[in-house]
């Protein structure tokens, strides 16, 4: 079994993907997040089909009720390689 690598595991995820992600993880209906953020349900339900840009004053409130940091929503494919101290 040398001869065969393992395969790398990964998944592309769009902005939208990812805010529909960390909602449902949260349990908030679309209703429940566009209460709390003030962006309509209809935004919110466009973003996560990406037929709407997230953009930078939407993704700090988005994240503000979904408890993440923006650049988890803006980034979510972002593959940060983790360097280990020498």
């Amino acid at each position: 079994m040398s001869e065969f690598r393992r395969a790398k595991k990964t998944i592309e995820v769009t902005s939208g993907e990812s805010v529909k992600i960390l909602r449902e993880l949260q349990e908030f209906s679309q209703n429940k997040l566009a209460e709390l953020t003030g962006i309509p349900q209809s935004t919110i339900s466009a973003i996560e089909n990406d037929r709407v840009r997230l953009g930078v004053e939407r993704s700090k409130i988005l994240a503000r009720a979904l408890s993440c940091h923006p650049a988890v929503l803006v980034f979510p494919s972002w593959d940060i390689a983790v360097e280990s101290a020498a």
